[in-house]
């Protein structure tokens, strides 16, 4: 079930652009060891949410000069930055300022499996795709039971 922390996350967000989790300020320390999170955003004004899934690094091969094989290198994702894909929600973001939306986290993720299974899963939990109250238009996931072996549904 997914948690209603939106007036709480409004109060702490009013002029800040942050991402949340658990009433929180996301920081490099709560994100050690996982490979993404599952998100909400939610436009103040509106009161209009989307919800996505943020991978945090990504890993890029790179050319080493006098070497045929390529350097693995490990590279931050724009996630401090970043306020959903979907085009309605990111024109809102240019429209309004960053200032008028919460980001708040709903889970972190141990796998890029775990990810899409969550996000789908709160997507389909709350309706998202048959409410005019949710930017989400469409949800795509293709995810193998194998890869949810370690599923941590506590959380």
């Amino acid at each position: 079930m997914m948690r209603n922390w939106t007036s709480t996350i409004l109060k702490m967000s009013m002029n800040d652009t942050c991402w949340w989790y658990k009433f929180q300020e996301l920081n490099e320390e709560m994100i050690d060891g996982y490979v993404g999170f599952v998100y909400k955003i939610t436009n103040l004004k509106t009161k209009r949410k989307y919800i996505g899934k943020k991978i945090l690094k990504f890993t890029r091969r790179k050319s080493v000069k006098g070497q045929t094989r390529r350097k693995k290198v490990v590279l931050d994702s724009d996630w401090r930055e970043y306020y959903g894909s979907n085009k309605e929600l990111k024109e809102d973001v240019e429209k309004m300022g960053p200032e008028k939306f919460s980001r708040e986290v709903l889970r972190l993720c141990k796998t890029k499996s775990e990810m899409s299974y969550w996000e789908t899963k709160y997507i389909f939990d709350c309706g998202a795709l048959l409410t005019d109250s949710y930017y989400n238009s469409w949800v795509s996931c293709k995810i193998h039971k194998s890869n949810l072996r370690c599923l941590d549904m506590e959380k």
